[in-house]
């Protein structure tokens, strides 16, 4: 048994909703963790909790606990338990690395205290980088398309209801009033609209 490991290993289990149960994660997990010999891990349990959500008060505490030195392995059932996007799973893993944390992903046979895993971290780097390359990449092409249209970019301006009544009354159309205010001719609809309701 590894002193250093031993009572120092943090479980993660998931389950979306509350009508499921963590019982085949926990006990696939604690078989490994018995074949490993080591000791009784520290369990970290999001009930009902979609993946896709970032509040995940068990995880954040498991991270902590890992950043603070009381954890040396983190094992998972599945790396949709823990994860939401490969960019979190790598910065995370990396995270874990940085403090001195083994992490392993039971069904998906990944153990980044191994070589092998430590080389598939690299590709998922690689992976989560060309992601990222994309996201920029299809950015900066929708703001060029919508720039080239002639969409204003950016936050929309707050209209000045005083002075849309104002040229309104001088008896210029909602179009020049959105021309001189520079903002929408909808905008423009949309606030004498409230206005009128107002007066009334």
């Amino acid at each position: 048994m590894d002193n250093k490991i031993d009572n120092k290993i943090g479980v993660y289990l998931r389950i979306s909703t509350l009508d499921q149960s963590t019982d085949l994660q926990r006990t696939e997990i604690d078989e490994y963790i018995q074949t490993r010999g080591w000791g009784v891990p520290s369990y970290y349990e999001d009930l009902g909790i979609s993946g896709t959500t970032a509040n995940r008060p068990s995880l954040k505490r498991m991270i902590a606990d890992a950043q603070e030195g009381k954890l040396k392995v983190i094992i998972c059932w599945k790396l949709d338990r823990l994860f939401r996007s490969l960019r979190e799973l790598v910065n995370t893993i990396q995270l874990l690395k940085d403090h001195g944390v083994q992490f392993i992903s039971l069904k998906d046979h990944i153990d980044l205290s191994t070589a092998q895993g430590m080389l598939l971290m690299q590709l998922l780097g690689s992976f989560a980088e060309f992601e990222a390359s994309l996201i920029r990449e299809r950015v900066r092409a929708g703001l060029a398309a919508a720039k080239k249209r002639g969409r204003r970019l950016g936050r929309p301006r707050t209209i000045n209801r005083e002075m849309v009544q104002h040229l309104r009354d001088k008896g210029l159309s909602m179009g020049q009033i959105a021309k001189e205010l520079g903002v929408t001719k909808s905008g423009v609809s949309k606030t004498l609209r409230q206005l009128a309701q107002q007066s009334t």
